[in-house]
């Protein structure tokens, strides 16, 4: 049991941890009919492309600035309830503007729900602004100036998500060195859909502190080492793996060999509903699948306030809390 052990998420989509009770709600709030989405409480998709369409029909019933906060404050109390004690969430101000609230609007409601959360349960939580490989690298450059020119000290990470698939990381570069230049941390999923070579090229083109996902990196001994060496964080996913297909079961998942081979790796959950998990049952499949000890449980949750995108007081408060 890991119950009582503190946990530390650097890797969730906000709109990908939406509780399918409070999705259903919402749509019933709005007349939205969701229901070859959503049935007997769970999210219903069965590949890739279907589960990215899954994800955007509930993304739209929220719709208003109270709904973001609404959501965002509904999720970190769910995990302050597990003993969370920080959590970062990935979010999109492309996102707002195709949903017509308007970028503004939109983080401002996600800010509110982490006051709230934070002033009810002392957890805290930072803002990733991510850019979508798929719309395009003007899309992604849009996101970046958006995430530099906020000036919000809650947004304190860039990072690049979508289909892994589409274009080089090369394409995307500019995005990076505006984000970079204004202070922000930087991730980029990669090895998750593609191979080793993802992971390889982000560090060439991006040289980020960490990865997300970049479990694929088992796949190149050498490149284990490289990253080892450099030490990348990567932030992994178990049960978003083996739902997506990227490794058939737990058995085969890499996490225990990467981590032996030295590699710094923390625990997230990415869009926990989808995927029928939660931070709580990654942190019980660390012990019960991969049978890592409290201790080195222990030491990936440091590994993640180590690698949080926070000031150096915030990370020393929560080394404390530890």
């Amino acid at each position: 049991m890991t119950s009582h052990l503190k946990k530390v998420e650097l890797h969730c989509h906000l709109e990908g941890a939406a509780p399918p009770t409070l999705t259903l709600a919402q749509a019933r709030k709005y007349n939205i009919d969701i229901s070859p989405y959503l049935a007997d409480g769970a999210y219903v998709w069965h590949d890739f492309a279907s589960f990215l369409q899954c994800y955007d029909k509930v993304s739209e019933v929220y719709k208003t600035e109270e709904d973001y906060a609404l959501l965002t404050e509904t999720y970190l109390e769910e995990l302050a309830a597990i003993g969370t004690i920080y959590s970062e969430l990935i979010v999109s101000p492309d996102h707002g503007k195709r949903i017509g609230l308007g970028a503004d609007a939109y983080i401002e409601g996600v800010c509110e729900g982490i006051r709230r959360a934070k002033a009810k349960s002392g957890i805290e939580a930072r803002l990733i602004v991510t850019g979508e490989r798929h719309f395009g690298p003007e899309s992604v450059i849009g996101a970046a100036e958006y995430a530099a020119r906020a000036k919000n000290p809650l947004i304190t990470g860039f990072n690049l998500a979508g289909e892994e698939r589409m274009g080089r990381v090369a394409d995307y570069a500019r995005a990076f060195d505006i984000a970079r230049h204004a202070g922000l941390g930087l991730t980029i999923h990669a090895g998750e859909v593609c191979g080793a070579f993802s992971v390889a090229e982000a560090l060439d083109v991006v040289r980020p502190s960490r990865i997300g996902h970049g479990v694929r990196a088992i796949e190149d001994m050498d490149l284990v080492r490289r990253i080892a060496d450099l030490g990348t964080v990567l932030e992994v996913c178990p049960g978003s793996n083996i739902a997506l297909s990227v490794f058939p079961d737990f058995a085969s998942h890499p996490l225990p060999r990467l981590k032996e081979a030295g590699v710094r790796v923390t625990i997230s959950s990415d869009d926990p509903p989808f995927f029928h998990t939660s931070l709580k049952r990654e942190y019980e499949l660390a012990a019960e699948a991969f049978g890592f000890s409290d201790a080195a449980i222990d030491e990936m949750t440091r590994t993640g306030i180590e690698a949080a995108f926070v000031d150096e007081p915030t990370r020393q408060a929560l080394f404390a809390r530890m």
